[in-house]
């Protein structure tokens, strides 16, 4: 059953006694007295960022593309002021008004909804009561920006609701400074930049500090990209990351001297070695990883454009020892599987994906790899303990009403 579908069964009742309509009634295009009501779908799709996920936290370089994994969402108008939410998926209804829309932890999935419906409240839409079903296939808590991709789809269908004139950079934009507002945590705008402006089998380069984006078009287009999340929990990783953030912010700061408006980016790797005696062994090799991260997004652009297969994979698997040994954030479980991918021959590249201590890898392969590398994945039950998920996803085109 498509989410429209569902979107209105599950708003039948509400319709209904609103409009005092009898049972068994129409509902969807023919409500009642002519009148028709409106269900907008829209989906955002996951994303991969290959390289550059830990980088310059102010001026970010990535190498991303989407994935034919996808958040759906559906939206209707109400004639009150009530805010519904459905998440079939989960069997959960949440529901909130107009007046008291602001984060709420135990909204949980709806409050990424309220970023979107923030956002045009904001751009001084009259936005009233709405009804809203989510679904999607997007693996859960890995890295791959599921929750990301609910603001990206919920945004794109009120967009088309509301015929609001925006474009996708703009869209990026706004719901950053939501999503900041409303977590109180600035998010990666490059995660909205890839879920609106990715294209079938494309890699996107991204460069936050201009917002540009440019596209390449993969080379990989007869191989597999095969997503294995470890199942390892993932316990104090904000904590572990907000260190290494902090720790990059004291070596710009004694990296530029003070100088206003600076970035790591500013710096390349010689500054740093010259500035060795004055750094802290661990701030050294934070800062480091991070400049070098920066150049490997450059060096991967353009190896890719060139179909360099051979040039890209020694680059990934020299970035996943990087966030091993510099930046510090991998485990002995993503560890392991990373050298099963090299081990196998016709991998080209894996490495560690999301935020780190766990989650999942990434690996390219050739086809008649893949085989071989699910067997060489058999002993990790045995070894660590627990039962790892294979997901093989394509590069996939960004999101889109539909």
């Amino acid at each position: 059953m498509d989410i429209g579908t569902i979107h209105r069964r599950e708003y039948e009742l509400d319709v209904n006694r609103m409009e005092g309509l009898s049972k068994g009634k129409r509902v969807g295009k023919d409500v009642g007295a002519g009148e028709t009501v409106e269900v907008i779908v829209a989906q955002a799709p996951g994303r991969i960022h290959f390289l550059g996920e830990h980088g310059d936290p102010d001026a970010g370089l990535y190498l991303s593309a989407a994935i034919d994994r996808c958040i759906k969402v559906a939206v209707s108008p109400r004639k009150d002021s009530s805010i519904r939410f459905y998440a079939p998926d989960l069997s959960e209804r949440k529901r909130t008004t107009l007046a008291s829309l602001k984060y709420k932890r135990e909204d949980r999935w709806a409050n990424y909804i309220k970023v979107a419906m923030h956002l045009f409240i904001e751009m001084g839409f009259p936005v009233k009561g709405l009804n809203f079903t989510v679904t999607g296939n997007i693996p859960q808590n890995i890295g791959l920006a599921s929750s990301s991709a609910i603001e990206v789809a919920s945004a794109v269908a009120l967009r088309g609701l509301l015929k609001a004139k925006v474009n996708d950079t703009g869209l990026a934009r706004k719901l950053s400074d939501a999503h900041s507002l409303y977590f109180e945590s600035p998010p990666s705008i490059a995660d909205y930049l890839v879920s609106l402006l990715a294209r079938n089998d494309q890699f996107l380069m991204i460069d936050e500090a201009d917002l540009s984006v440019k596209k390449i078009k993969s080379p990989f287009s007869k191989c597999k990209f095969i997503i294995t999340d470890t199942r390892v929990p993932r316990i104090g990783v904000e904590t572990e990351l907000m260190t290494r953030r902090e720790d990059l912010g004291s070596a710009l700061e004694m990296l530029s001297q003070g100088r206003r408006g600076a970035s790591i980016r500013d710096f390349a790797a010689m500054d740093l070695m010259e500035s060795m005696g004055n750094f802290p062994e661990k701030i050294r090799r934070r800062s480091l990883h991070v400049v070098q991260e920066i150049q490997r997004v450059s060096d991967a652009a353009d190896l890719l454009r060139r179909a360099d297969l051979t040039g890209f994979s020694k680059l990934v698997f020299h970035s996943h020892e990087s966030l091993r040994d510099l930046y510090e954030i991998s485990c002995p479980e993503i560890d392991w599987m990373v050298k099963r991918a090299q081990e196998t021959p016709g991998v080209f590249g894996s490495r560690m994906a999301g935020h780190g201590f766990g989650g999942c890898t990434y690996a390219i392969m050739k086809n008649e790899a893949v085989d071989e590398y699910r067997q060489r994945l058999d002993d990790y039950e045995r070894i660590f303990g627990f039962n790892l998920v294979t997901h093989e996803v394509k590069l996939a085109t960004g999101s889109r009403v539909i």
